[in-house]
């Protein structure tokens, strides 16, 4: 900034001299006008002698007459170069005064409608800020300069929140919507800053600020998914489901946030009753597939038939070897139905994104649960890690109490 204040002192000093040079010339001027008043009244002196010499008849008339030639050559001689110019009507001390009155009202000019703020941002941003700090301090320096930028404080509320620091980011939304309005995009990051700063506790104000931002935009990103988020925490996951849903349908397939919100979605299913788990796959026969096909022919151990009802919910499914813990495709039936011979495909899919020909490996497993629990039972069966491009029957045997299977 001393650039700055090295030229504002150069334009005041060029100012103060248009001001002070005129009255120092005006002081010049006056000397110069005392210095004439003085030969004049000189030049009438000796006059005075001269004339009182010819009346005493010491001179002659012709002498008289040059003498007084003499003197008005001297006295010309005397003023010759004399700036008589005019007198300023303002007098000397009006230009003193604004002298220094010039440099006050400028600076107080300045502090009112200039900003340092503005050409310290301007030299900043000639270089790319290196640290997230240093983009914070260029945000808040914007902010301060263009207070009036509802862009420039919805930047640093997202920089806020990159910090975790949602109250002051939830201050820059609150600065942002005052000045832009009420816009879905603003209300969804302002519930989502205030959700976060609240150690997570939903409340109504935060429905009503997802309400208001859904229904100007129902494809509103930041509340879906804060909604899907609030959601799961209250272990409500089918409503998480359908938010986080709702919203890998509208991120790019490339996005980088995609895989995030997808196993969050994973995660959401797994905590599902297993009848909603399966019941939300939709039924197609194996014969229309065109991806991997996993034949299993699953049996019960002798030692186990007593041990079991027919009525014991029966869940065979296939993970992937090295991937996501939930499963990539899964089958429900009941143990009154082994031996069966069951067909796993990608239509089976818990998702769309994680089907069996995504990964190269898989895990077959029959697990038995007399509660109807695909996570937990009382025995399970677990196959090697096999590829998933196998067309070969694969035999499942569940010989192994639930828990100790590794």
């Amino acid at each position: 900034m001393i650039e700055f204040w090295l030229a504002a002192g150069l334009l005041l000093l060029v100012a103060l001299a248009f001001l002070l040079i005129p009255v120092l010339r005006g002081r010049r001027a006056q000397r110069e006008e005392d210095r004439t008043a003085l030969n004049v009244a000189l030049y009438q002196e000796r006059v005075g002698e001269l004339q009182a010499q010819q009346q005493a008849g010491t001179l002659t008339d012709e002498q008289l007459q040059v003498a007084k030639a003499e003197a008005a050559r001297e006295l010309l001689a005397d003023t010759e170069g004399a700036d008589n110019g005019r007198t300023s009507k303002l007098g000397k001390w009006i230009p003193v005064a604004a002298a220094v009155l010039v440099p006050v009202l400028a600076l107080g000019m300045y502090w009112h409608w200039g900003s340092l703020e503005k050409v310290q941002l301007a030299q900043e941003s000639t270089q790319a800020p290196r640290t997230i700090e240093e983009m914070t301090a260029r945000l808040e320096l914007a902010v301060k300069a263009e207070p009036d930028s509802a862009e420039a404080w919805y930047y640093l509320g997202r920089t806020y929140m990159t910090q975790e620091r949602p109250a002051d980011a939830a201050n820059a939304f609150e600065r942002a919507i005052k000045i832009a309005g009420r816009q879905p995009e603003l209300l969804g990051q302002l519930a989502q800053a205030k959700y976060f700063g609240s150690d997570k506790k939903w409340s109504a104000e935060l429905q009503g600020l997802t309400d208001e931002a859904l229904k100007a935009n129902p494809d509103e990103v930041t509340s879906l998914g804060l909604l899907g988020i609030a959601a799961f925490e209250d272990k409500r996951f089918q409503d998480a489901v359908t938010y986080w849903g709702r919203l890998a349908k509208l991120l790019p397939a490339d996005d980088p946030s995609r895989s995030a919100i997808e196993g969050g979605i994973a995660r959401a299913r797994e905590q599902l009753p297993a009848d909603q788990q399966v019941a939300e796959q939709p039924a197609q026969p194996a014969a229309t597939e065109t991806g991997a096909v996993l034949k299993v022919r699953v049996q019960l151990a002798p030692e186990l038939q007593s041990k079991v009802q027919p009525g014991d919910s029966l869940f065979v499914f296939a993970r992937a070897a090295s991937g996501p813990p939930m499963p990539l495709a899964v089958k429900r039936l009941t143990v009154a139905d082994l031996p069966a011979e069951v067909t796993l495909a990608d239509s089976d899919a818990m998702m769309p994104q994680l089907k069996l020909s995504n990964f190269p490996q898989v895990i077959l497993q029959a697990r038995i649960s007399r509660a109807g629990n695909a996570k937990a039972g009382e025995w399970i069966g677990r196959s090697q890690p096999l590829a998933s491009t196998s067309t070969d029957q694969q035999l499942l045997t569940i010989d192994t109490a639930d828990g100790q299977a590794q």
